[in-house]
Order: C-alpha cells, then structure tokens, then sequence
C-alpha cells in the first residue's frame, strides 16, 4: 500500500520538475527568482496542506524547528537547481540531484537509525545509479561542480530531514501539521528576504504565477506523501524507490514534449525499474 503512496509522490515531483524548469525559463535564476518562487509555491502549498489537514493548525518547538531547517533546505536547493539550469550539463543535474535524493537517505537510515540492508536494497541502489549515469550525455555545457556539490547535498538532505523528524522521540505534530509549519517557514523566510533585498525586481506573468502555483501544490503534497511513507518504510528503501520512479516519470513525459527520449535514457528506464522490482520483491 505505501509503496502506491511513493508512486503518487513521485508522479508528482515528475511533472513539479518540468513546471520549475519552466518557471527558470520565465523568470531566470537570480536569488530574487527563487525567492519569489519559494513564496508562492510556499504559499499555495500551505493553503492546500491545511485543508488536508482540516483546517487545523499545529505546533511544537521540536516541529518548528525542524520545518525551518527542511525550509533553508529547500529554498537553498531551489536556488542551486535554478542557477543549475542554466548553468551546467542537464543531465549531469539530474544525476547528482537524483543520486544525492538516494544516497544520503539510504546512508543515514543504515548507519544511524538501525535500518537493515538487504540484498533488495542493494541491488536497487545499485541498479538505480547505474541508470542515472546512462542519461548523461556527452556535449553538453560542462562546468560548476559547486552546484553539483550542492544539489548532491541539499537534494539529499531533505530526505534525511525527514527521517529524523520521524524518528526522533519528542513531542511532535501530525505529519500534516509538520507540511503546513515547512510551508509557512518557506513564505516567512522568503517574504523577509525579498524585503530586504536590493535586487532588481523581476517580471512576474500570469504564467509564472500559475507555474509556481501548480509546483507548490505538486512538491508540498508529494513531500507530504513521503512523511506519511516514511512513518512505515525505512529511508533506505523509500529513497531509491522514489529516485528510480521519478526517473521513469521524467521519461515518459518527454513523449509529450519536444524532448524525446534517447534510446539510452529508455534503456536507463528499464534498469531503474529492475532496480524497483528487486527492492519490492526481494
């Protein structure tokens, strides 16, 4: 059942990752973009996160303070991935983004929260970095291995964020509430930086507007999602899964742009879901 859960998690960050590159597009990648960016999707995926939670507000320190990590967590990813779009080889993006969402997770739940590895779980990472590495391809910009160090580790992070909100034994709130405090500690965090920064003021369309609207109902509940997941599913599993799936997800919806798919990033698709069937059944 939560393995369906992770599906629809991943079926969203899919589709969020096409809107974010499209909101790059529009809007560019300055500190005042992300800024922007990070409110709105913020915003919208507060509002949304307490009707699920029925209009409920919730609060404990150890949950606020967490919130406001996993928020600089995010806002930091989102300007490295904005400057990264522009900036760096795509795919080698991916790859360390996708890695870095796999690899510290599965980590942590093994070295530090007792997690076991199975003979599953080492075929799927395995199986899943093979393929991410299938999908870089060669000729494009090269350069700014400090956005693939943050990627790597911020990307990654959040995972582990996660874990030890889960996995701590202090008073918290529901997982619902602990959405709701990350996503108002993202408009707080960004609403006081916009305020005072000096840089110049950015143009913000309908279009953009609707893409950060869709991006943070889309990241917000998926992430959403994996709290729910991660309360049964050990870290070490969820992640690779989710990487993996997100892989597929991304590929299949390059038939419906003008980006097909290579005949690598297809065979990619199949090793990363071998790499999801060892972890599900093994």
């Amino acid at each position: 059942m939560y393995y369906a859960v992770i599906s629809a998690a991943v079926i969203m960050f899919g589709v969020q990752f096409l809107l974010n590159k499209k909101f790059e597009a529009e809007c560019g990648s300055s500190v005042r973009a992300t800024l922007v960016f990070s409110l709105l999707t913020g915003a919208v995926g507060a509002a949304v996160l307490f009707a699920i939670n029925r209009f409920r507000f919730e609060f404990t320190l150890f949950s606020l303070v967490i919130a406001i990590w996993m928020a600089l967590n995010t806002l930091a990813f989102t300007f490295c991935s904005l400057k990264a779009f522009g900036k760096i080889n795509l795919s080698l993006y991916s790859v360390f983004s996708m890695l870095g969402g796999m690899t510290l997770p599965f980590v942590a739940g093994i070295a530090f929260f007792g997690e076991k590895l199975t003979l599953g779980k080492g075929i799927c990472i395995v199986l899943v970095a093979a393929a991410l590495f299938l999908t870089v391809r060669r000729g494009e910009q090269k350069g700014g291995v400090g956005w693939y160090i943050g990627i790597f580790v911020l990307n990654g992070m959040s995972g582990v964020i996660s874990k030890i909100f889960q996995a701590l034994p202090y008073e918290k709130t529901s997982d619902a509430g602990f959405s709701v405090l990350t996503a108002l500690a993202s408009v707080v965090i960004s609403a006081v930086w916009l305020l005072l920064s000096s840089e110049e003021k950015i143009r913000l369309g309908k279009k953009s507007v609707a893409l950060s609207a869709f991006s943070g109902i889309l990241g917000r509940v998926g992430n959403f999602l994996l709290l729910i997941a991660l309360s049964h599913l050990p870290a070490s599993a969820q992640y690779p899964f989710v990487t993996g799936g997100v892989m597929i997800v991304s590929t299949v919806i390059c038939f419906f742009t003008k980006e097909k798919p290579t005949r690598r990033e297809l065979l990619s698709v199949a090793v990363s879901f071998a790499g999801i069937l060892a972890l599900v059944l093994l």
